[in-house]
């Protein structure tokens, strides 16, 4: 592990030092290049003719050209298939900053001039909107977060949206989409949290199921402690997943794909887009999907269906409206997850030594769950003056579940070669508004350049379960060579009658609570190379607690209210502009507490929210004109007020209580590289090794890795290479993989230790990309590697598989 870290710091330095060797002293010319629709124009380059300084446009459209003498130029600007522009300058002073340039095209036939050769370092999409609430380069961001493009989704024939998420440093995921109410979305885990996806655009979007990759346009995965800007309620510890959509554009156009494969993978997907009108203020976009899979397994399917339609609206210069659905429709099996036992020792401590027959399913096709999903959004743009802009976003989120999910136990049996089936019949729906309101300003207080941000948020959430008692069916074998009579019993029909005849009460509650905050954060340039972060949030929750619907009456100490309030500060140097930055930050998050009623003693019944604390440092790379992208950075995080089990002695007879002294400390280290070192080659890569233990907690855990965890080493890795020129311009290879060091997913002195062990799970693609159609063919698993997930369960993954897709455009 040390020989590891230290090559990876050599690189690290190789880096930083080779880049610095480039520096010279020198003046800068910087700028702006729009389409003629008003739009960012990104990798369009530009040159000083006859000079060979030069750069491309990064995502926002922006250039720097630095280390050019003072001086007369003329500036070319260039992009594949488009008429070359040409302006005479003058370089007097230190930095000059040029008016904008207009293309004569706009978005979309740029986009399409370029969909077949490529642009430089595709995969490097940084600059964002929403990790910071503001327009900031990632240079600029004193905080860690990976940007995966919908480039990179299709090149890797990506049909869900947790095979996307592969790419990401430092995350993986640990338990499966289940449709099950509550938490039926796939759980990751990240700087050593568990976390799911719940936020889109920025605001709240949840699901019981899965999100559709059709109108993904990129995912932003943020890293560490975001409560500051998110709040508790929707964010992790160790970070969040924000899905970024498709937005409409002005010109007509448009792709079909179908995609065929392994377990009889069937998906069809559209994106239409265009104006409404003549006058092209009024835009549209739709995406739609239908996907149907089978399991691996003896049984098991998954189908859905999914449509997002969305409206933008250009009232005028000013003002834009933008309304928009996404209706998701999912149906399938419970995925095989094995729960292993929590009372006992095991006699089995990893999947080799349990000896079962993985390909068994333990369900049957006819027990399926339903879980659909609707998210409706809009949001108001409105540029008050040239530097306070307004936006209002408002979202609406509602997931239902419906029908039985089933669990599979070893339970306290002789050794753990036995399942224990057991079913419960689920109906559930819950709710989410999110309504956000933010003001944006850029503007200088003398000197001082300030980016600010004024936000207030408001939350609503609610929860309706009405769910039949969990009803155990039966227990069989899980032995390769022993199969239970009884295994192929189970249905619809026998699992009705048991859950019909069950005396066990019915859960049926009912829940709701808001969260009302207010935030602001200032990003100041204290000089043109250090930047200065500074962010609060207040935020108050508040729940009137849980109804007991068979009785209409309050569950006890289920009221509750509570106040938080989560500082963020952070620091960047940039050691050559716009190339290099060193960077440090110190964020908070937290999560509220519910309370336990009155304990014995004084032992308070009521709690204060638990807060996490990050510190982490590091150092940021663009350089090479944009070919190179780099990060490295050392975390440390520490969570107080967790809730442990404890006792307490009064009249000499002990009480089991709640103590709230618990803690955690997570720390790690992460390094991502995004590369394109010769037109047509791109590469991405990263590495992280995480260190998290329970430091005070109930004795059976303190001092042990939480299960949630994940494992502690991880490391992804895709490389493809696109053919520029000839007649075969737009054939490409790509091939990668992940690794993942094993994995504790049980961990306890009552128990003992359950391990998963390491694997490495490597990928290819082939295809041929051109204007009007794109193929492909992917291979998956090439190496057909058993390997396993889980957080206290296990669960087999995907064996050896392909998918083949045709993509048409018009």
């Amino acid at each position: 592990m040390k020989i590891r870290l230290r090559i990876l710091h050599l690189i690290c330095l190789f880096c930083l030092f080779g880049t610095v060797a480039q520096a010279q002293q020198g003046y800068t010319i910087r700028g702006k290049i729009l389409t003629k629709d008003g739009k960012p124009a990104d990798n369009v380059s530009l040159t000083l003719v006859g000079k060979g300084h030069g750069t491309q446009t990064d995502n926002e459209g922006e250039y720097t050209i630095t280390n050019v003498k003072p001086g007369d130029y003329t500036l070319r600007v260039t992009a594949v298939g488009l008429i070359p522009l040409e302006k005479k300058i003058s370089l007097t002073k230190k930095e000059t900053i040029l008016p904008d340039f207009i293309l004569s095209e706009n978005l979309a036939q740029l986009q399409e001039v370029t969909i077949s050769v490529g642009r430089t370092n595709k995969f490097a999409a940084k600059k964002s909107k929403s990790v910071a609430k503001l327009p900031l380069k990632n240079l600029e961001n004193p905080q860690v977060y990976t940007t995966i493009t919908k480039d990179l989704i299709v090149e890797q024939i990506t049909t869900s949206v947790g095979d996307v998420l592969k790419n990401t440093p430092g995350l993986t995921k640990i338990l499966s989409t289940s449709g099950r109410s509550g938490d039926g979305g796939a759980y990751y885990t990240m700087r050593g949290f568990p976390t799911q996806i719940t936020m889109i655009d920025g605001i709240a979007g949840r699901t019981n199921a899965d999100f559709d990759p059709a109108n993904i346009e990129a995912i932003e995965v943020i890293k560490g402690p975001s409560g500051t800007l998110y709040g508790g309620a929707l964010t992790s510890f160790g970070g969040l997943i924000n899905l970024v959509t498709k937005k409409p554009v002005d010109t007509l156009g448009g792709e079909i794909a179908y995609t065929t494969g392994s377990f009889g993978l069937n998906r069809i997907s559209t994106d239409l887009y265009g104006p409404v009108n003549k006058n092209k203020n009024l835009l549209f976009r739709l995406n739609a999907a239908y996907q149907n899979q089978n399991s691996f397994q003896d049984a098991g399917f998954r189908k859905s269906t999914f449509i997002a339609p969305v409206v933008e609206y250009r009232v005028n210069e000013r003002l834009k409206v933008n309304i928009g659905a996404e209706f998701y429709n999912y149906e399938g099996t419970s995925p095989t997850v094995i729960f292993l036992n929590r009372t006992r020792q095991f006699t089995a401590h990893n999947p080799n030594e349990l000896n079962y027959d993985w390909n068994r399913s333990y369900t049957s096709n006819d027990l399926s769950i339903k879980a659909p999903s609707t998210n409706i959004h809009a949001e108001v743009n409105y540029k008050i003056s040239d530097q306070w802009t307004s936006k209002t976003n408002y979202s609406q989120n509602n997931r239902k579940t419906d029908g039985f999910y089933q669990y599979e136990f070893i339970r306290n049996l002789p050794g753990d070669g036995y399942v224990q089936r057991s079913v419960q019949l689920q109906n559930a729906n819950a709710t989410s508004i999110n309504l956000q309101q933010n003001f944006t300003g850029d503007f200088k207080i003398g000197k001082l350049r300030n980016r600010m941000v004024i936000g207030l948020d408001y939350l609503n959430q609610t929860a309706l379960t009405n769910n039949s008692p969990i009803v155990v069916m039966d227990t069989v074998s899980g032995l390769k060579d022993v199969f239970s009579p009884g295994y192929g019993s189970l249905s619809r029909t026998s699992a009705e009658k048991k859950i019909g005849a069950s005396t066990a009460a019915r859960i049926r509650t009912y829940n709701a609570s808001n969260v009302y905050s207010a935030y602001v954060s200032d990003v100041l340039n204290v000089t043109d190379n250090l930047l200065a972060m500074m962010s609060l949030r207040v935020d108050r929750f508040e729940t009137k607690g849980t109804i007991n619907q068979v009785t209409n009456m309050q569950v006890a100490n289920t009221k509750n209210s509570q106040t938080a309030l989560s500082p963020k500060f952070g620091l960047v140097y940039n050691v050559i502009q716009d190339q290099v930055s060193i960077f440090g930050n110190y964020m908070n998050s937290f999560a509220n507490v519910a309370p336990v009623g009155v304990q014995q003693g004084d032992i308070p019944g009521t709690f204060k929210p638990m807060q996490a604390n990050q510190f982490e440092g590091g150092v940021k790379l663009d350089v090479f004109q944009h070919k190179l992208s780099f990060t490295a950075s050392y975390y440390n995080i520490k969570v107080k007020n967790m809730l442990r089990d404890g006792t307490v002695t009064i009249n000499n007879k002990a009480y089991d209580v709640q103590l709230q002294d618990g803690t955690q400390l997570s720390k790690g280290v992460e390094f991502e590289l995004i590369a394109n070192p010769v037109a047509g080659l791109n590469i991405i890569a990263g590495y992280s090794h995480n260190d998290s233990k329970w430091t005070k907690s109930a004795p059976e855990v303190e001092g042990r890795r939480p299960a949630s965890a994940g494992p502690a080493e991880l490391a992804n890795a895709w490389i493809s290479y696109t053919l520029q020129q000839g007649d075969l311009k737009g054939l490409g290879l790509g091939f990668g993989g992940n690794y993942a060091g094993k994995q504790m997913t049980s961990n306890s002195q009552v128990t003992g230790v359950f391990t998963l062990p390491s694997y490495t799970v490597l990928n290819a693609t082939a295809f041929y990309n051109t204007k009007w159609y794109r193929v492909g063919l992917k291979f998956d698993n090439l190496t057909d590697q058993l390997y396993f997930a889980g957080q206290g369960v296990i669960t087999a993954q995907m064996p050896r598989n392909f998918a083949a897709n045709l993509t048409l455009r018009f």
